[in-house]
């Protein structure tokens, strides 16, 4: 058997009030006269944190618009506008939710691999490294901040730039930065990190190293959404270290039937990861029984409203591309229902699931 050899985070810090260090941990990174590019989540433009941010010389602030998820398109827009401006850039801070902090990694290998970001949607397809690039979570819950992939919505498919230059050189954990997050959003987010375990956990790729993590970041996904009754920042801290471990937990297995289907949703109907994830695991009781249990407790005792019939005007030409993509995730589908999984979900079944969301 040949393990897979993981390339993960380079630098960690962690604690209340780290991102003040920020200047600090990036000083070394600078090259002279190139820039950092700061790509902030467009919903802290005019708020207090981006008068925060270590601007430094030429240094630029780009607000990213995080309306739907990363498209190829607006990843291969803002790296030749770096081009075109700069030549090159010292390197690429993300500063925001999932779909930030993806963009961040995309944007710094665009600028040190040719061609578009599409050509790069697979696994280990990308041929250099890219710029210097860190990440700074803002929601907790997706785990971008760990992962080796930035998941990138193209022409034909949803699917990531899966390799060892994807994942960041630095990550800045700091729970005061996720502390008015909307509740929805907090909550949406913090789903994907639970049912990220309940995948994992159940699924044929577990291992010790999967187990370990998995457990962790569930035990906590269940502190903060089971057993606190209010939000304070106890539930900032744990849920971030929740969304840390849970994608560590993934990067030795991987995710199941909710990903699976919810990245169609996302390449359709632009149904935003999080969202998306809990519009299909209400759904999902023959596949996660005591997961969906679980979770619906979760909804109704944070009175969270989880969108219904989003499939319901659809055509059959629009169910065929979300199957299309959705059945494109060959290693979910195989995590969550074994090598026979074609023979198990069969394009009638998927169908008849779309039509229940």
């Amino acid at each position: 058997m040949k393990f897979r050899n993981f390339k993960m985070v380079g630098y960690v810090v962690y604690g209340r009030g780290c991102f003040g260090q920020l200047d600090e941990i990036i000083a070394p990174h600078r090259k002279d006269g190139k820039p950092m590019i700061f790509l902030v989540d467009h919903f802290f433009n005019g708020k207090p944190l981006v008068e925060r941010v270590p601007v430094r010389g030429n240094d630029t602030i780009i607000f990213a618009d995080v309306t739907y998820e990363p498209k190829t398109t607006y990843v291969d827009q803002l790296a030749q506008q770096l081009k075109d401006e700069f030549g090159t850039v010292s390197g690429v801070i993300g500063i925001g939710g999932g779909s930030t902090m993806d963009l961040a990694k995309a944007v710094s290998l665009m600028m040190n691999n040719p061609g578009s970001s599409a050509d790069y949607q697979g696994w280990d397809l990308v041929k250099f490294p890219g710029v210097y690039k860190a990440g700074i979570p803002t929601l907790s819950g997706t785990g971008a901040e760990v992962s080796r992939t930035t998941v990138l919505t193209g022409p034909t498919k949803k699917l990531g730039m899966n390799s060892d230059f994807t994942p960041f050189d630095q990550i800045v954990l700091d729970p005061e930065l996720t502390a008015n997050a909307p509740a929805n959003q907090r909550f949406y987010t913090g789903m994907d990190c639970y049912i990220h375990c309940i995948e994992s956990l159940e699924g044929t790729y577990l291992n010790e190293f999967s187990k370990s993590y998995g457990a962790k970041a569930l035990e906590l996904c269940r502190e903060v959404f089971v057993k606190s009754n209010e939000w304070n920042s106890d539930c900032d801290d744990k849920l971030m270290m929740a969304s840390y471990a849970g994608g560590m937990s993934i990067a030795y297995s991987q995710v199941g039937v909710a990903h699976a289907v919810s990245y169609g949703l996302s390449y359709l109907l632009g149904t935003k990861h999080g969202i998306g994830n809990c519009i299909v695991m209400d759904h999902l009781e023959e596949y996660y029984p005591e997961g969906v249990k679980e979770f619906k407790y979760m909804v109704e005792k944070n009175n969270i409203d989880i969108p219904k019939g989003i499939c319901k005007n659809l055509s059959d030409g629009d169910f065929e591309k979300m199957m299309n993509v959705s059945l494109g995730m060959k290693p979910l589908w195989e995590n969550a229902l074994g090598k026979d999984w074609e023979k198990i979900m069969t394009r009638e079944k998927l169908r008849a699931l779309y039509e229940k969301l």
